[in-house]
């Protein structure tokens, strides 16, 4: 049998290329995108340049900040990062059914039963995204879906300047260990800074030293994973890309600059966040059969409730008085609140029913559509909803 080819996508630093595209001015300019350093912020995504200076993703803005002086701080705009990513979607359509999205800027495809050699494909593809939607990405090609998405990262991590990486990185089959095995053991899949340090204490540095263990000592380690890690460091990967790949849930949170006691205040997040999920839900066309809410005290103790809907959902009111009941299910007024957070889950596509008279939930969804218009033409604050009438207590 033929070996497969398998291309692992990621679009180079996703949220700040459409940034680019939006604000052409920051182009070559050290930015990141995410929250304002004044409101415990971190970095979603940031420029090439501001990785020079040490900035990366998830750290904090203020630290963000002191590293790197100029930095620019754009705020997320996800509703336009959700769009690009489906254009994204469509031209790897265009290619092949067999499609598995990760996430946002990432996807695996089997392009195994097309004619063309593995590097062929790649450029064309790279080019086309470039051509037609201007947004830069890089590819790893490999035999299997493990040794793709390292490729990918290997070639990124190679990439030393301020510009996008662009990286297109092959591994022919046969080659899968000899790739792998200079590399540092964290570098595989499933190898968290946990399991490396424990891989370090046996001498294991790279993932060529994962091998030398041998299977026994590694399942004697760490169980029935440790056979997995020492086939995953060999390159050996008989997953398939799973085309029917869906999205398990949507959440947002948000922490609070300062602590916030005030309940009116934190009434008025939860409606905020609420929308945020809505809005993604119905840009994705599902529909959330269990609404969940995060809270953390100012302590760092961290609790969640969650309630399963009758009638799946996506409408912003409806998540709102499910976040607002589990929140009285955990509020302790006067109790500093840190961070608040609400999430969806048990998701399912929306089912659309012809009817002769709208019911009210169609009228709801046609009013939410249209709003939702509006704020990815003006901005997500162009229309709010009043903030007057305060939920009864369910405490």
């Amino acid at each position: 049998m033929a070996p497969r080819k398998i291309i692992h996508l990621d679009l180079d630093a996703f949220f700040c290329a459409v940034e680019e595209l939006r604000q052409p001015d920051l182009a070559g300019k050290p930015f990141a995108v995410g929250g304002q350093p004044n409101e415990r912020g971190v970095v979603a995504s940031c420029s090439y340049a501001a990785r020079q200076s040490g900035v990366h993703s998830a750290m904090p803005m203020a630290q963000a900040v002191r590293v790197c002086p100029g930095l620019i701080i754009v705020s997320s705009q996800y509703s336009a990062y959700q769009h690009a990513s489906e254009r994204v979607m469509e031209i790897l359509q265009d290619l092949t059914p067999r499609i598995e999205q990760i996430s946002i800027d990432e996807a695996f495809l089997d392009v195994s039963d097309l004619p063309e050699s593995h590097t062929d494909i790649a450029r064309a593809l790279q080019g086309r995204i470039a051509s037609d939607l201007q947004l830069p990405c890089s590819l790893g090609l490999a035999s299997n879906k493990l040794v793709a998405k390292i490729a990918t990262d290997v070639g990124k991590a190679n990439h030393r300047q301020a510009s996008y990486p662009r990286a297109i990185t092959y591994v022919a089959p046969g080659t899968e260990a000899e790739f792998l095995a200079p590399l540092a053991a964290r570098m595989l899949w499933g190898v968290g800074p946990k399991t490396a340090e424990r891989l370090a204490g046996l001498g294991a540095q790279t993932i060529g030293d994962i091998v030398a263990l041998g299977q026994d000592t590694l399942v004697r380690q760490f169980g029935r994973p440790g056979g997995d890690l020492w086939r995953h460091a060999q390159g050996l990967d008989e997953r398939p890309v799973e085309s029917d790949h869906v999205l398990k849930s949507i959440s947002q949170e948000t922490t609070f600059e300062r602590d916030r006691r005030d309940e009116k205040q934190l009434l008025e997040v939860l409606q905020e966040l609420s929308e945020q999920v809505g809005y993604r839900l119905r840009q994705q066309q599902l529909v959330a059969g269990t609404v969940r809410i995060k809270l953390r005290w100012s302590d760092f103790s961290t609790f969640t409730r969650q309630m399963t809907l009758p009638t799946p959902t996506d409408q912003d009111g409806v998540l709102a008085d499910c976040a607002f009941h589990l929140f009285y299910q955990l509020w302790q007024p006067g109790r500093a609140v840190r961070l608040l957070g609400v999430g969806a889950s048990n998701l399912g596509s929306r089912v659309h029913q012809l009817s002769l008279w709208d019911t009210p939930v169609d009228k709801e969804r046609k009013l939410l559509q249209a709003i939702d218009e509006l704020r990815e033409r003006y901005g997500k604050k162009v229309v709010q909803r009043g903030r007057g009438i305060k939920p009864q207590s369910s405490a």
